[in-house]
């Protein structure tokens, strides 16, 4: 069947459509996380699994200025600043070794997977789709809001020093998805582009969701832990 050309406004629609079914904000292990009905092994291992994500590539020095500001924002102008070294004084807080946690030898394999399928669809793909893939980011401001509000309500080893990742992601999100939004809305100029946009969108959210089914799996139920992956007290300090 022929698709005609959606209006950027349709477009938008649409990809908010998606993130409404499909974002991971919708998944069990989260309900579960948020409403305080999680233990602290089970933070742990998303936490350390959570970690395995961070990715850029762009062609053109403007997109790669716009880009740059995003791995600064992950990076920081130092050791000690940026999303990642907040992010490390989470898994600090949650009581995993530090040195652990970087070396990624705790991962699930299907984190594993599921991240590297995303790193590989990024280097592969159209530009178009590349940047389409973080049009998560429209959902994440509240998927955040509720995650930080739920543990420092339910879990008496959560401290907002330790959440500290998640306060600038509240404008930054923002921020990134006017730009990855505007681009997708001016260069998705056929049908075709279109379809690959909202099939990119599409795809993100199963990466998401897929590392959540495989902390609920490892973790909740039925807790089968793959061979090398992340056991809780196995290396908690």
């Amino acid at each position: 069947m022929t698709r005609s050309l959606l209006s950027p406004e349709r477009l938008e629609a649409e990809l908010r459509a998606i993130g409404a079914e499909r974002y991971h904000d919708q998944h069990p292990f989260h309900h579960l996380m948020r409403d305080g009905r999680l233990d602290r092994g089970q933070i742990q291992a998303w936490a350390l699994n959570r970690y395995y994500y961070l990715v850029a590539r762009l062609p053109t020095p403007a997109l790669r200025r716009e880009w740059r500001r995003r791995i600064l924002d992950h990076d920081g102008d130092d050791e000690n600043t940026g999303g990642i070294a907040r992010w490390l004084r989470l898994t600090d807080g949650l009581g995993l070794d530090r040195a652990y946690v970087i070396s990624t030898a705790g991962l699930l394999p299907a984190t594993r997977f599921a991240v590297d399928a995303y790193v590989n669809f990024v280097r592969d793909r159209s530009l178009l789709e590349a940047v389409a893939s973080c049009l998560t980011e429209m959902f994440s401001p509240q998927i955040i809001a509720e995650r930080v509000e739920g543990m420092l309500r339910s879990y008496d080893f959560i401290s907002r020093d330790t959440l500290a990742y998640f306060t600038p992601r509240l404008t930054q999100a923002p921020t990134d998805v006017a730009f990855a939004l505007g681009y997708v809305k001016e260069h998705a100029d056929t049908p075709e582009k279109q379809v690959l946009v909202l099939d990119t969108l599409r795809f993100k959210c199963d990466v998401l969701w897929t590392q959540l089914d495989a902390l609920y799996f490892a973790y909740v139920e039925p807790r089968l832990v793959p061979p090398g992956a992340f056991v809780p007290q196995q290396v908690a300090r």
